[in-house]
């Protein structure tokens, strides 16, 4: 059994390590609000957009796009979404493990490690990717801390122009989606080529659009920008994401760390109750001698 030293150091230990996590509750908590916030202003201009590119393209003035050529896979890249700091529970380790399907299934189709480009967006990913001999092309730790549009924006136009050259013949993205505050769901997408079957506008299914310039020109100027804007849409929910899973990390370590404290403090007390108990019998023992 401990001594009495010893657990009054251990509850001192958890007293200190609880407001750690606590503190870092509160600020994940606070990062958490203002990343909804940002995600929520986001995500329903992405899909509107993509819902009228859609609409636009499914017409025989427009045809087929760059962006939605379907080719053989020779080379493909995939971009990892990770955080570059660690205690948000499960959140790096499962879009890393995530990550590591999509390229046992590429090798299955055929692929060598040399026709494979890891973008990792995060330094966690980043490790992770590079030790399975993929490191990242550039160092985008900076995006993942900051979500940024302009950095977002300069990734898009390097995965977009890479497609379009035709070095590249798919584009996937790994990434955490924020579903709640105690939910975040691990997926995977297509990002070139764009797959616009499935977007549809929220409201009405079919829209007569008056356009000006005409709809060629105009798919034109809005398929570029729907992948930027993609890019960045999936960074801020990741970033959601992460800070929804360390708010959830950070309240569980709390509660874990209460009930190891209480259990200290009833040892503690347990074990101060005897020693003074067997101080009070040998008191009473010398006593009667």
């Amino acid at each position: 059994m401990a001594s009495l030293k010893e657990i009054k150091g251990r509850i001192a230990s958890v007293r200190s390590t609880l407001k750690i996590t606590s503190a870092m509750k509160l600020v994940a908590s606070a990062k958490l609000r203002k990343a909804q916030d940002a995600l929520g202003n986001m995500m329903p201009y992405q899909m509107q957009l993509t819902g009228i590119l859609s609409e636009l393209m499914h017409t025989s003035e427009v045809g087929s796009s760059a962006y939605t050529a379907d080719r053989p896979l020779r080379k493909a890249v995939l971009v990892v979404f990770s955080s570059n700091s660690s205690l948000c529970g499960g959140f790096n380790g499962n879009v890393i493990r995530k990550a590591q399907e999509v390229l046992a299934e590429w090798r299955a189709e055929g692929l060598k490690d040399k026709d494979i480009k890891v973008y990792s967006v995060g330094r966690r990913g980043a490790d992770a990717m590079r030790k399975a001999g993929f490191p990242s092309p550039a160092d985008y730790t900076a995006m993942s801390h900051t979500p940024d549009y302009e950095a977002a924006a300069a990734l898009a136009e390097e995965l977009t122009s890479g497609f379009l050259s035709g070095r590249i013949d798919r584009v996937e993205l790994v990434y955490n989606h924020f579903k709640s505050a105690s939910t975040q769901q691990v997926m995977r997408e297509v990002y070139l080529p764009m797959n616009l079957a499935s977007a549809t506008l929220s409201g009405e299914a079919e829209v007569d659009y008056i356009l000006e310039p005409d709809r060629q020109t105009l798919v034109g100027m809005l398929l570029p920008k729907a992948s930027r804007l993609k890019i960045y849409t999936v960074l801020l929910d990741s970033a959601a994401a992460e800070h929804a899973a360390r708010t959830v990390a950070m309240q569980t370590a709390t509660d874990n760390g209460n009930t190891l404290l209480q259990e200290l403090t009833l040892e503690y007390n347990k074990g101060r109750q005897q020693k003074i108990t067997s101080e009070i019998l040998d008191l009473e023992g010398g006593s009667l001698q």
